[in-house]
C-alpha cells in the first residue's frame, strides 16, 4: 500500500506575536514546528504501516529549504519517504496555488492508495489545501475524520460534526484530512532519528512537477491577507453583589436600568 501524507512546517503560535503597528506576524525568534494536525495525519498512516509490513509512507510539503529539519522529524518518526517542493516560483502561493502545485507532485508518483492530510495548518486556519487537492486528483474525500478502519471493501470513517458524528464508507484512492481526536502522534525513535540523518530528502521545483507559472506563486494567488491583528481585551466584568439571589437580581436589574439598558 502508498500512502502519501501532505504535512506543513508552521510557526509555533504559542510564541507568536504581531507588530501593533504594521500588524504583520513578528517570525524573528519563533520556533518552527510539524503542524499539529498534519502529525495525527502521519500518525495514522504509520499506524497501517505497523499492521502491513509492505505499506510505505511517503511525506511532501511545500515550502523553504528550512523546512527539511520538519521532513526529517517525519522520518524519524517513520516515514520511509521526504519529498520537498520548494522553488522561489511557488513564493507566496495561497491556498488555490499551494494546492495546484501539491496536486501536481502527487500526480507524478507512480501511484498511491490513501492521501492523508492535517484538517488545517494552526497558522491559516483555512482548511482548504487538504479538500482543493481531492477536487484537482478527481478523488472521493472525507474531511474532520476522528476514527479509521481499514477493510477488505475499503475504509471506513468517521467524519466530526458540531452536533455528533457521520459514518462514511468510500473506497481508495481518496483524499481524509484528520484531527487531533483521531489519535495521539508518537515520538521520534532513536533509531529513527539515526536512519533520518542517513536519508536524502528529495527537493523539487516547478521544472520537477511540470506545472506552469499562471498557477503557483503570489501573482496567481487571488487570496490576499490585507491585514492581521490581535483582537483587543475585554472590559473587567462587573460583579453583582447582595446577600440573597433575590437581592443580587434586584442589584442587577437597577444597574441595566441606570445604564439605559432596560
Amino acid at each position: 500500500m502508498r500512502i502519501i501524507v501532505c504535512v506543513k512546517q508552521v510557526p509555533d503560535t504559542n510564541e507568536i506575536k504581531i507588530d501593533p503597528e504594521t500588524g504583520t506576524l513578528m517570525r524573528e525568534g519563533v520556533p518552527s514546528i510539524l503542524n499539529p494536525d498534519d502529525a495525527n495525519a502521519l500518525e495514522q498512516a504509520l499506524l497501517i504501516k505497523d499492521r502491513f509490513e509492505d505499506t510505505w509512507v511517503t511525506v511532501i510539503s511545500m515550502g523553504p529549504p528550512q523546512a527539511k529539519e520538519m521532513l526529517q522529524e517525519c522520518l524519524a518518526m517513520g516515514a520511509d519517504e521526504a519529498i520537498l517542493l520548494s522553488d522561489r516560483a511557488l513564493g507566496g502561493s495561497d491556498t488555490w496555488a499551494t494546492s495546484n502545485a501539491l496536486a501536481a507532485a502527487i500526480e507524478k508518483m507512480d501511484s498511491y492508495d490513501i492521501i492523508f492530510a492535517g484538517r488545517q495548518a494552526i497558522d491559516g486556519d483555512t482548511a482548504q489545501v487538504g479538500p482543493q487537492i481531492a477536487e484537482k486528483l478527481h478523488l472521493p474525500q472525507v474531511t474532520y475524520i476522528q476514527s479509521f478502519e481499514l477493510k477488505d471493501d475499503g475504509i471506513v470513517v468517521e467524519r466530526a460534526l458540531e452536533d455528533g458524528y457521520e459514518r462514511v464508507q468510500l473506497s481508495m484512492p481518496c483524499v481524509l484530512t484528520t484531527i487531533k481526536e483521531l489519535n495521539q502522534p508518537r515520538y521520534m525513535s532513536i533509531s529513527g532519528i539515526i536512519k533520518a540523518g542517513k536519508s536524502e530528502i528529495s527537493v523539487w521545483g516547478v521544472d520537477d512537477i511540470g506545472i506552469e507559472s499562471h498557477m503557483v506563486g503570489l501573482r496567481s494567488s487571488p487570496t490576499n491577507v490585507l491585514k492581521s491583528f490581535t483582537m483587543k481585551p475585554k472590559e473587567k466584568g462587573v460583579l453583582v453583589e447582595g446577600d440573597t439571589p433575590k437581592e443580587m437580581v434586584g442589584n442587577l436589574l437597577k444597574t441595566l436600568s441606570n445604564k439605559h439598558i432596560i
